[in-house]
């Protein structure tokens, strides 16, 4: 797997960066899911409804199988800190093109108080709760892009994409 191309994030420290378009003239256009098709991240049970609709999204997108594996687990990670510290909320996730490459996007939105500190909240070993702290970091390094930002209306917004 490549190593991500880098572009300024000013706006984001604490995000990845997100790779450039192959051409100037090439906007990234998304396929995504129906707004009725937003899955609530309630339950257990939610976050293996989410794990396998994503499974199914990256394989449209022509991700090898570890790419698959590794997108999975960081929704799965992320679909579970928005349950535990969100107070639940929704996932929406889609297939997206740019250019010729093709990718898969989950974004998660909770309903809880925000993240004070995103930049601490993704060093390894913070937790406000119970937890090693290692969940919302260690899903940052398992996507090509990572973007957690807070909620204008409350909570927090977390967006993870993964290119073939």
């Amino acid at each position: 797997m490549s190593a991500p191309r880098s572009r300024s994030s000013a706006a984001w420290p604490c995000c990845r960066p997100r790779p450039p378009s192959r051409s100037s003239t090439t906007k990234r256009r998304r396929r995504t899911l129906a707004a009725d098709e937003a899955l609530p991240l309630r339950s257990d049970e939610d976050v293996v409804r989410a794990r396998h609709k994503v499974r199914e999204l990256a394989q449209q997108a022509g991700l090898r199988l570890v790419d698959q594996t590794k997108f999975v687990t960081a929704v799965s990670e992320l679909a579970r800190n928005t349950i535990i510290h969100g107070g639940g909320g929704r996932l929406r996730a889609g297939l997206m093109q740019d250019g010729g490459r093709q990718g898969v996007f989950a974004t998660f939105e909770d309903d809880g108080p925000g993240i004070p500190d995103i930049q601490m909240a993704l060093t390894d070993g913070f937790s406000t709760g119970t937890g090693l702290g290692l969940g919302f970091g260690g899903a940052r390094r398992l996507v090509n892009e990572f973007d957690a930002r807070p909620n204008p209306t409350g909570g927090t917004v977390v967006r993870v994409a993964t290119w073939r």
